[in-house]
């Protein structure tokens, strides 16, 4: 396995944004956000930092983020992960339920996590946990009201889960838009305040201010911003959102989300904003952020999947998994009603450039492999009546793709789907098989510009999913891989 630039790979690709990231001895661990997909909140662990393996999801059933109610865009927005006193604690923003901060907490990343409370009185989003040096838990957050402009601040009862004293704003920003994404931690003498500005699009970037306390006042860096990729060609873009971690040695790291644009102008992300890692080194007290200090091994992206059981790695943004999949013998899918209008879809995150995608199944009628980016951005191979049709859907427009093919009767079927390279300005091409008993069948080569961010707008990636157009459906198989383009 090749070992690459930190700078230009991710350590977790696809879409996993907003990481945060802290230690428990001699182990990282890192939570993201999740918006409208369930399970909530991902989570990771890594031994050596450069390497990470799924540990579940902080938000697995909790009733404070109910699946389905998240239209696109919504949901369970930016984390923070912290491990105080033994345990676990997550906080995080779900911008579709209650108003208030999620606070869930665990004696081990994995769990048991309990039911997560509210904190209400505390409007905005991105909320930090810090402890002062009197015990004191404050929480930091991109607020959203003119009474606490930027990053504001207020001190909490975290076992209570209230607010035990007045919202201030601890920091405006530098100037440049939305302030958010706030982290305060200590090093020696000084406390700091990371946060992200510029907005999570070309102009990202990472900026720092410290301070005497934990509730300031800060002084901003003179570098400021430490971080950015904006108004360069620099393969990595929309880079900030960052967190900090003291490593056992003593020294820095940095993880942060980036963004990999590719074809024609504008340049077009497909695979959302991914986590990215750089080294830290700190100079008269003030973090120097190095991006090419670590090599990074390529993640592990492919599996196959029979069903034994359901591996978190699928995700739905309908339902939960487990309310529309039954595991055994393969999974078998049922269509249900969803309040969010999304529908009942078990899918995974694309997490390469490109990418090869197959389901097996013997249905003739209903089975179906759609790409997702929201309910208005998607293409989708569904057999009906024994033929494959694929559907594409861009905004409000949509068109049907029929090969005027029947499949043999009886047997599996391979519903294929792979992301090549572009013919046109696009990042990439979308192009769609069936395999049966008399062979492989293209459909359709689509251009995968539509499935974009840059087109579709919002927070997430690619998704790969089954789904059921009617009765349930049972797939045998699934099969992820990256690709060689052609």
């Amino acid at each position: 396995m090749g070992l690459r630039d930190a700078a230009t790979t991710p350590i977790i690709p696809g879409f996993f944004p907003d990481p945060s990231v802290c230690r428990a001895g001699d182990t990282l661990y890192l939570a993201n956000s999740s918006f409208e997909y369930s399970p909530g909140v991902p989570l990771w662990r890594s031994g050596d930092l450069v390497t990470w393996r799924e540990a579940g999801h902080a938000l697995d059933g909790d009733p404070a983020f109910t699946a389905g109610d998240a239209a696109a865009g919504g949901g369970v927005y930016a984390p923070t992960l912290r491990h105080h006193d033994g345990r676990f604690w997550m906080i995080t923003t779900n911008v579709s339920g209650a108003p208030g901060q999620l606070v869930t907490s665990a004696p081990e990343i994995e769990g048991p996590w309990e039911p997560a409370r509210v904190i209400t009185g505390i409007p905005g989003i991105d909320p930090d946990l810090a402890w002062d040096d009197d015990g004191t838990c404050l929480i930091s957050y991109s607020s959203n009201t003119p009474e606490v402009p930027g990053i504001g601040q207020v001190p909490v009862d975290l076992e209570q889960g209230v607010v035990i004293g007045p919202p201030r704003s601890i920091m405006p920003g530098t100037g440049l838009a939305y302030p958010e994404g706030p982290h305060v931690f200590r090093r020696g003498a000084w406390w700091y305040l990371l946060f992200a500005e510029g907005g999570t699009e070309r102009g990202h970037c990472v900026s720092v201010a410290r301070g005497p306390a934990a509730s300031g006042p800060f002084e901003l860096c003179p570098a400021n911003p430490i971080l950015t990729r904006r108004s360069t060609t620099f393969p990595v873009q929309n880079t900030g959102h960052s967190d900090v971690v003291e490593l056992a040695d003593g020294t820095w790291a940095m993880v942060y989300l980036g963004v990999r644009p590719r074809g024609a102008t504008p340049l077009f992300h497909v695979n959302g904003r991914e986590t990215f890692l750089a080294g830290v080194d700190w100079v008269d007290d003030w973090p120097v952020v190095v991006t090419d200090r670590y090599e990074i091994p390529a993640a592990p992206t492919a599996f196959v999947d029979r069903f034994e059981t359901l591996h978190p790695r699928w995700i739905s943004p309908g339902a939960a998994p487990a309310d529309i999949a039954t595991v055994g013998d393969g999974v078998t899918l049922r269509a249900v009603e969803t309040p969010g209008g999304a529908p009942a879809l078990l899918g995974v995150r694309a997490r390469d450039p490109y990418w090869r995608f197959a389901a097996v199944t013997e249905a003739r009628d209903g089975a179906a492999l759609r790409v997702r980016m929201d309910e208005r951005h998607w293409y989708e191979l569904r057999l009906t009546g024994g033929r494959p049709v694929v559907h594409a859907r861009i905004g409000s427009v949509s068109q049907e793709f029929a090969a005027d093919m029947p499949l043999v009767a009886h047997g599996a079927i391979e519903l294929r789907v792979r992301a090549d390279a572009a013919t046109t300005g696009g990042p990439d091409d979308l192009v769609f098989e069936v395999a049966d008993a008399d062979g492989i069948h293209p459909l359709v080569r689509l251009d995968g510009r539509y499935l974009s961010t840059e087109v579709a707008g919002g927070f997430v990636g690619r998704v790969i999913g089954l789904r059921t157009e009617g009765g349930p459906v049972r797939f045998t198989e699934a099969r992820y891989a990256p690709e060689v383009p052609s």
